[in-house]
C-alpha cells in the first residue's frame, strides 16, 4: 500500500509541475479502482433510505421558507490560468457535471443530486449521510472525463478543479461559457493563489446562490466557523499556543504545508503558530531546527486502499525515524494524522479538517 500511495502522489506532483498549475493532487493517479467498485463502495446502508428521504423532505421545506436567489445572478470565478472572469446565471443549472470529491460532495450536501447529469473522480467514499444521494447519480467510467465525453453529456454547468479545465481534459473555460455552459472551480485550486478558509466558505456560499439553496450553504459555513469560534473561546486562557508543522512525506521529499496553504490557514486561525511558514518542502534538518510542538502528518488513501495502512505508513515516516526522535512532538506523542481531503480544497470536509486540527492542537481542552 505504501508504494502505491507514494507512486500515486509523486506522479501527481510531477504532472502538476509540468503543467505549471496547481493541479489536483489526485488528478493523475497511476492506479484507480474501477467505477463499479466505487459505486458499490458508496451504496447506502439498507436502513438509511428512509432517514435520507425524511432529511431531504425537511430540507426542501426549509428552502421554501429561506433566502431566495434573484436571477440573473453574476458570479466571479476563474479561467484555467487563474484570471478572474464573470459568469451569469439566468436560472439554476439543471445538467451539472461534477468532477472530484469536493465538487460531488458539495452538490450532494446541498441536496442537488437531481441537478447532476453525471459525476466522476471519487478518491474516497462519500460520507454515509450522502451515500443515498450519490447512488442516484450517473457515475462515469472515466475517472477524469474526456472532452468528448463531457460534450456528449451536454451540461449547462461544470464543477471541478482548475487543473481539469484544459484542452487535454474537460476543455477550456471560455469555450464552455461561449457555448452557454458555465464553469466553476474550487478557488483553492487556482494557480498561484493563496489557499484560505475564506475561499472554501465563499465557494460553498456561491454555489448556494447559483442553485437557490442559500440557507443550506450558509448552514454548512456557519457550522465550520462555529468550530473555530468555540476553539478560540475554549483556549483563550492558554498562554503558550503550540507551534506546528503540517507535513506530507513523499518518498525522499517532505511537503510542508505553510502559510499559503489551506492547512496552514486552518492551523493559524485556530490560534497556533506555523513553525516553518515559508518553505514548501523540508528536510529532516529543517524539521529538527523548527522543533514544533505538534506535527500533523498528511495521508491520502485512494479508492481500493486500506486507510489504516496508508495512515500508519505515513505516520511511521516521522515517528520511527531515528533522526527525528529528539523532536518534542515525537517525544511527547503529539504526531497526528490528517487526511489530505480535509485540508486541501476541502469543500464540505472543511469542518472535519478544522476539528481534526483543533483536537490535535489542544488535546487537554474540552472542545465538545
Amino acid at each position: 500500500m505504501k508504494n502505491r500511495y507514494l507512486s500515486t502522489r509523486i506522479m501527481a506532483i510531477m504532472m502538476a509541475a509540468a503543467m505549471a498549475v496547481s493541479a489536483a493532487p489526485a488528478a493523475f493517479a497511476a492506479e484507480r479502482a474501477d467505477s463499479e467498485t466505487i459505486k458499490e463502495d458508496n451504496q447506502p446502508a439498507a436502513d438509511a433510505d428512509a432517514d435520507a428521504q425524511d432529511s431531504a423532505d425537511a430540507d426542501k421545506t426549509a428552502d421554501a421558507e429561506g433566502t431566495k436567489t434573484e436571477y440573473p445572478l453574476t458570479i466571479t470565478t476563474y479561467d484555467y490560468d487563474g484570471n478572474e472572469i464573470e459568469t451569469t446565471y439566468e436560472k439554476a443549472p439543471e445538467k451539472v457535471l461534477a468532477v472530484y470529491q469536493g465538487s460531488i460532495e458539495t452538490m450532494l450536501a446541498l441536496g442537488l443530486e437531481d441537478r447532476l447529469v453525471a459525476t466522476a473522480g471519487l478518491d474516497n467514499e462519500v460520507p454515509d449521510e450522502l451515500k443515498d444521494a450519490f447512488s442516484k447519480t450517473n457515475y462515469l467510467d472515466e475517472f477524469t472525463p474526456s472532452l468528448e465525453t463531457v460534450t456528449m453529456l451536454e451540461p449547462d454547468m461544470i464543477l471541478s478543479w482548475s487543473s481539469l479545465f484544459s484542452d487535454k481534459n474537460l476543455g477550456n473555460v471560455t469555450d464552455w461559457i461561449d457555448k452557454g455552459c458555465n464553469t466553476y472551480y474550487n478557488t483553492n485550486t487556482r494557480p498561484d493563489g493563496d489557499r484560505t478558509l475564506e475561499n472554501e466558505f465563499t465557494d460553498i456560499l456561491n454555489l448556494g446562490k447559483i442553485f437557490d439553496v442559500q440557507d443550506k450553504a450558509q448552514a454548512i459555513v456557519d457550522d465550520a466557523k462555529a468550530v473555530i469560534d468555540k476553539t478560540l473561546a475554549a483556549t483563550a486562557d492558554v498562554e503558550e499556543k503550540p507551534s506546528v508543522m503540517v507535513l506530507e512525506p513523499l518518498g525522499e521529499d517532505i511537503t510542508n504545508y505553510g502559510a499559503k496553504s489551506l492547512g496552514g490557514d486552518m492551523v493559524t486561525q485556530l490560534g497556533a503558530t506555523l513553525a516553518n511558514p515559508d518553505a514548501s518542502t523540508v528536510g529532516k534538518e529543517d524539521i529538527i531546527a523548527a522543533n514544533p510542538d505538534v506535527i500533523f502528518v498528511v495521508y491520502m488513501p485512494y479508492a481500493g486502499d486500506d486507510p489504516e495502512t496508508v495512515k500508519n505508513d505515513q505516520l511511521a515516516v516521522i515517528q520511527d525515524d531515528e533522526a527525528l526522535q529528539s523532536l518534542d512532538a515525537v517525544k511527547n506523542g503529539r504526531v497526528y494524522p490528517i487526511m489530505l481531503s480535509e485540508m486541501y480544497a476541502s469543500a464540505t470536509r472543511t469542518q472535519d479538517g478544522i476539528e481534526t486540527f483543533a483536537k490535535g492542537l489542544y488535546p487537554d481542552v474540552n472542545l465538545d
